[in-house]
């Protein structure tokens, strides 16, 4: 933590000091930073005050329902909300949708106020049921519900004595899309009550302490209701008994995940932008007093984006033709109409919302979750900024602390820099993109063009990232074949230096031509251009026209439909037998592999089998992308206990839809 403090520190000292140094930081929270208070659109169990400056989960206390940490309810099960996302947003539904009237709004029952709630009424029985999405999990042990304190039914009986007669609770630590995707009552998860008969006013479900993000309540018939004769198939047009006030969710400790989305930061120019960092502590709550813990299982994951603009959305609406047009952004959601239904628009009529579209000409995607301070952000420049920020947790009683978090920006090195790529016998392929051979070398041409202005610096070197070991065959600038003043290679890619400065007055189109095997189903040459003279951040090069004589307009490669590639190949083992003893003699296993297909990393696990097909151990290799892989094993289990001496069978196994277990190999272990 003090590391990144005095990076910060240099990197001010860096911008204010010289002419060079033009890199500066943008910080949110920590002294001199946006305050985090003031600075978010989304906000799931973050606690912004116990330290002023910095942000953490929430500590949730025995005596409070957790509800009360957790504010913005939505009343339906797909909320209406503008770009909406699974997990950013509390809900509580009646039935199959729910919605904002009273009779169907279950937020009444998690608002922690007694006088507000649903009303008894003549609807069947069977029909009578609630959902509770806290959006993240959290560590909870009891479930209760109690009748209204006050007021009197219609028949005189005061509320206080009106007891649910039957129900039935079901309970699930995430989301589990198949019961989303049908409108009947189905549990959630594992049922912690199902009661035939009850009488009490006040209702508490105690069970182990767990992670629980949903809850799922259903009034049931019971023979109470049979004696009133308010059965489901009755048809008195009485109201049926029971009446509730709140539910109550009780537990101790920390979520599983908080949440943070800041807002959209202007940083008033287009910058490129460079790495991010953060100040960070895991701490841990020791009798009631949050301790640092270097140890706990804690962890940041942020993604970002960029844009060009202050909105990355696109909101349309129907005209008299039935045609999707655009407009701003204040008559979408304050003068047209909702459209009718659920999940779909009421298409051609005029007055009402359409589509809202992402504005992916003006705004790169959210990038993938960066776990690691120090990260590049790899993304296009931009005048904004939006960062969400998740705070994870494996240990109920853990948390991390999240002091500062700030982002390298540094000013445009050219106004723009396109670039395109294809193969080089396919300058101008069929189908308008590039296909190669899975695993095949391949000859390829890289062309870029930048647009500058005369005030700006231009850049006099490239970086391509290929995702494996390229061969650098040759460049030109303009018409001229020319010798770079540097060449490096490695695993990722392409580093040029070039023989003169690219710039207003000598702006010339460059090529660069080399071979690399693509090990990727869908990859994107990723390129930047620098300024080795200058501290300042590379710019990426973005898709476009670089020359006319190549047409794909693209960074993408794409692989042929003919390639068949495993996803794992290649496994190979550094010997048949090792003697992991501990004398530094043949102790470790060497493992190599290659994967392919791989559109972004996933997490690998290494599995051992005895000759009989038992698996009896498990060592989790962490996140892998495509390309060459070496590990090591060191004989153990996941307990880290050695396997006892004899003959077993060792594979891969990646973490994906489809699978991709590798051919397993024998290996033996003595001692």
């Amino acid at each position: 933590m003090a590391y990144w403090r005095f990076l910060f520190c240099v990197l001010a000292l860096l911008s204010a000091g010289t002419a060079s140094a033009q890199i500066e930081p943008y910080q949110l929270g920590g002294q001199g930073g946006l305050a985090w208070a003031d600075s978010d659109t989304t906000r799931i169990m973050i606690d912004v005050e116990t330290v002023p400056g910095a942000i953490q989960p929430f500590y949730i206390a025995a005596d409070h329902s957790i509800f009360s940490y957790l504010s913005n309810w939505s009343p339906r099960k797909f909320p209406l909300q503008l770009g909406y996302v699974d997990g950013e947003r509390p809900r509580a539904w009646k039935g199959s949708i729910g919605d904002e009237r009273t009779v169907h709004n279950a937020t009444y029952l998690v608002d922690g106020d007694s006088t507000t709630f649903n009303p008894p009424g003549s609807a069947g029985i069977g029909g009578i049921w609630y959902t509770i999405d806290l959006a993240v999990p959290v560590p909870a042990y009891r479930f209760g519900f109690f009748t209204p304190p006050k007021g009197y039914r219609a028949d005189g009986s005061p509320y206080a004595q009106d007891a649910v007669p039957a129900f039935e609770v079901s309970i699930a630590p995430e989301n589990d899309l198949a019961f989303e995707e049908t409108n009947a009552y189905t549990r959630v998860g594992p049922v912690i009550a199902d009661v035939a008969e009850n009488l009490a006013p006040q209702v508490h479900i105690d069970f182990p302490l767990q992670y629980v993000r949903f809850i799922r309540w259903q009034r049931k018939e019971s023979i109470l209701d049979q004696a009133y004769g308010l059965t489901e198939s009755s048809a008195s047009g009485s109201a049926r008994k029971g009446t509730i006030a709140d539910f109550e969710l009780f537990g101790q400790g920390v979520p599983r995940r908080a949440l943070y989305a800041s807002r959209i930061i202007d940083l008033a120019r287009e910058v490129n932008f460079g790495r991010l960092f953060w100040s960070a502590t895991p701490m841990r709550m020791v009798s009631g007093q949050a301790l640092e813990d270097p140890d706990a299982r804690v962890w940041l994951t942020v993604e970002a984006r960029t844009g060009r603009d202050s909105d990355p959305n696109i909101y349309q609406e129907f005209d008299d033709k039935g045609r999707e047009v655009v407009v701003d952004r204040d008559r979408f959601e304050f003068e047209l109409k909702e459209s009718v239904g659920y999940g779909y628009v009421a298409s051609g009529r005029p007055g009402v919302r359409a589509s809202i579209k992402y504005d992916s000409d003006h705004w790169t995607f959210w990038s993938s979750p960066i776990a690691e301070s120090g990260h590049p952000l790899r993304l296009r420049s931009g005048s904004h900024i939006q960062l969400k920020l998740t705070l994870h947790s494996e240990d109920f009683d853990a948390f991390m602390r999240l002091d500062s978090l700030w982002v390298e920006t540094s000013p445009l090195l050219a106004s723009g820099v396109r670039g395109e790529v294809a193969r080089l016998d396919e300058p101008q392929p069929r189908r308008g993109f590039t296909e190669v051979e899975l695993g095949q070398t391949t000859d390829f041409t890289y062309d870029i063009r930048a647009d500058l202005a005369a005030d700006q610096r231009g850049f006099d070197a490239v970086r391509i990232r290929t995702g494996s070991a390229p061969e650098f065959k040759s460049l030109t600038l303009g018409a001229d074949s020319v010798a770079p003043a540097q060449v490096t290679t490695d695993g990722d890619g392409l580093f040029l230096v070039l023989p003169r400065r690219i710039t207003a007055a000598d702006n010339a189109p460059i090529r660069i031509v080399f071979a690399a095997a693509v090990r990727v189903f869908a990859t994107t040459f990723e390129g930047e251009v620098l300024d080795s003279a200058a501290e300042v951040l590379p710019q990426p090069i973005e898709s476009g026209d670089a020359n006319p004589a190549t047409a794909t307009n693209s960074l993408r490669v794409l692989s042929t439909a003919g390639s068949t590639h495993k996803l794992i190949e290649d496994l190979a083992l550094s010997g048949t037998a090792f003697t992991p003893n501990g004398d530094g003699i043949n102790d470790h296993l060497t493992i190599a592999y290659s994967l392919f297909g791989l559109p972004q990393a996933v997490e690998a696990e290494l599995r051992i089998y005895t000759l009989d097909g038992r698996q009896t151990a498990a060592r989790p290799l962490g996140l892998q992308a495509a390309g060459a892989q070496r590990v090591f094993w060191d004989g153990r289990d996941q307990n880290g206990n050695l396997l006892p001496p004899g003959l077993y069978l060792l594979g891969v196994e990646l973490h994906t839809e489809a699978g991709g277990r590798a051919h397993l190999r024998p290996v033996g272990i003595a001692y």
